[in-house]
């Protein structure tokens, strides 16, 4: 297993299989107002590419023509913040997509833990250190332990997804999920627009 740092787009002759597995990093929670610091990926076969863009330069065709490929799930955990904050700065509108977090609200209906860290334990019985989470991630050099910690974020999610798959397929809620990872990007663009606190369904 090994985690690969990249600078301001994936390499050309790289090569990752099936559906892909993508978070981000930012400098805080709006998405707006926060740069975009580092798209990290798998293609669930062990290693981890991490993107790291230099503050006002996101030209990267390479990682918007993956993202954007209409044969690749890609596959997230809170999808919704992941997709606005590129659909921002990169200019990719992502899809089609897969939720982890969306999909263990749908099927986990017994617990209101649902954060990464919770599911991989319950789950896979794998441990998430959280530490790094709050770094700043945009450094000019991040740290190992940033880059191992970016990259954990991604390494469990296709595994995640078919454990969740199945939940969702022994409860009879496919089409339903299926019909939430669709609207995702929409969501996205959404609280781009202005309606991130805004439940637009709500009669009043």
């Amino acid at each position: 297993m090994t985690n690969h740092l990249h600078k301001g787009d994936l390499p050309a002759g790289l090569t990752l299989n099936g559906d892909i597995a993508v978070d981000t990093e930012a400098m805080g929670l709006n998405n707006k107002r926060d740069r975009l610091c580092v798209v990290q990926l798998s293609d669930g076969k062990g290693d981890a590419h991490l993107v790291q863009f230099v503050q006002g330069v996101y030209q990267a065709p390479n990682l918007i023509k993956l993202l954007t490929d209409p044969a690749r799930v890609k596959i997230f955990h809170f999808a919704r913040f992941d997709l606005a904050i590129m659909r921002h700065y990169l200019g990719a509108r992502v899809a089609p997509v897969y939720c982890t977090r969306t999909a263990s609200r749908l099927v986990r209906t017994y617990t209101d833990k649902h954060g990464y860290k919770d599911i991989c334990k319950e789950l896979l019985g794998v441990d998430i250190s959280k530490q790094q989470q709050t770094s700043d991630w945009g450094a000019a050099t991040l740290s190992q332990e940033q880059v191992d910690y970016a990259a954990s974020d991604v390494l469990h999610l296709h595994r995640l997804k078919a454990k969740l798959d199945e939940m969702i397929a022994r409860e009879g809620r496919q089409e339903l999920a299926q019909a939430c990872f669709d609207f995702l990007p929409f969501r996205a663009e959404l609280d781009l627009a202005g309606w991130a606190n805004e439940d637009i369904f709500a009669h009043s």
